[in-house]
């Protein structure tokens, strides 16, 4: 069983806007959540799921926004949850920013898409690409004894419509690699975090395995030939998508090490030497590098020197960023930084915060994974042009430095 009605509350409780699949659950059972969601805040008790007699409330928060789903029975609390971040998915594509506003000024559309995304309490079309075929946001001009929903939405494959041609047919896979890592001072080898796009489950080595985590596909792709040989084989959907993604945690060194040191001279200036070290391999570069250095809140009169890019101040943010185009493995690099300081030192003690680091490296993974193969069935015949693309890019990159 799957949800009897959903709920989308503003950040006080109060009801938007509601869809009511099943009709075996009270609509004004809702009015139970935020006492119940209040009271559970207090005991510390709070969770995901919570109960009210009979009625069971699963929920997520999103923005200012609640987005809760009530069943009576013991419903499958994974396809509940998955169909609440789906359904937030969809929205925040047609809207662009999915909040209270957003609602309110979208009443319409957002009842056609409650209507679409379920039926009888069971997800039914979630992809926002067919959606979009036909609810629109400019209206519907309805031709009387045509349908205007496409035939993807009755066809085993719900996810690509039929007779999609073009003049140049290429296929673009690119292996995406997001790391995130927080490094204290003494930190010499932290686990890295990569959250990412997967092809490949070997690396270079035939006998090397990569153990990845939280393995997501999309829905385009036949599981059983996955587990039968690790083959992932799909038919896609038009444009871009998500094919798969993973979590992988493994030690290795940060890609981009920085140290840095502060000195302050009679309170009445202060000086910051950032180094920065590329430590990937020679043949790879690291582009469109940006390092942003913490400086005192009270710090004036900026003053740089580098010895390869830009550096500029950001006194809104306190920070300044330090702007490297490109930045070979294997290359060290210096910013010196000199501030003013007012004449009386402040009383307060300010904690230095960590420093940041962006990038982005083509042609790179941290993990190794690679693409052994593609090949592309088409019975028409047509020829379609494969290519393969590696970038490792920047997440949450933080480094505090002594």
């Amino acid at each position: 069983m799957s949800a009897s009605a959903v709920f989308i509350l503003d950040v006080k409780g109060k009801p938007l806007i509601s869809r009511n699949y099943k009709g075996d659950v009270a609509m004004s059972e809702i009015e139970h959540f935020m006492p119940l969601l209040m009271q559970r805040e207090e005991e510390g008790a709070l969770a995901p799921l919570m109960s009210h007699g009979r009625v069971h409330f699963l929920w997520i928060k999103y923005s200012n926004l609640y987005l809760v789903a009530t069943t009576l029975k013991n419903a499958n609390a994974s396809l509940v949850y998955s169909f609440l971040y789906k359904t937030v998915e969809v929205f925040s594509e047609y809207f662009k920013e999915l909040e209270e506003e957003s609602i309110r000024d979208n009443f319409v559309i957002v009842y056609e898409l409650l209507d679409e995304l379920m039926d009888f309490g069971f997800p039914q079309t979630t992809d926002s690409k067919i959606l979009q075929e036909y609810i629109t946001q400019q209206g519907n001009k309805l031709e009387t004894g045509k349908s205007r929903v496409p035939p993807t939405v009755t066809n085993a494959v719900s996810w690509r419509s039929e007779g999609i041609k073009y003049k140049k047919n290429e296929v673009f896979i690119d292996v995406i690699e997001s790391v995130n890592l927080l490094v204290s001072p003494h930190t010499s080898a932290p686990p890295l975090p990569c959250d990412g796009v997967l092809f490949e489950l070997t690396g270079r080595s035939k006998n090397k395995s990569v153990e990845l985590e939280d393995v997501k596909f999309h829905q385009c792709v036949r599981l059983s030939r996955f587990d039968n040989d690790r083959t992932i084989s799909f038919i896609p959907p038009d444009g871009d998508f998500e094919l798969m993604s993973y979590r992988l945690s493994t030690q290795v060194k940060p890609l981009i090490w920085i140290e840095s040191v502060i000195e302050k001279f009679s309170h009445s200036r202060v000086e910051i030497m950032v180094k920065a070290k590329g430590q990937f391999k020679k043949q790879s570069v690291a582009n469109s590098v940006e390092i942003s250095v913490p400086v005192p809140s009270d710090a004036d009169s900026p003053r740089f020197k580098t010895s390869v890019g830009s550096a500029k101040y950001m006194p809104e943010k306190n920070i300044v960023i330090w702007s490297i185009k490109s930045f070979p493995g294997g290359k060290e690099y210096l910013m010196r930084a000199h501030f003013g300081l007012p004449s009386v030192e402040k009383e307060e003690v300010e904690g230095r915060p960590p420093i940041g680091v962006k990038f982005e490296i083509p042609y790179f993974t941290v993990s190794g994974i690679q693409v052994r193969y593609m090949k592309i069935i088409e019975k028409s015949g047509y020829q379609a042009l494969p290519w393969v693309r590696y970038i490792t890019q920047s997440g949450d990159y933080q480094l505090r430095t002594s």
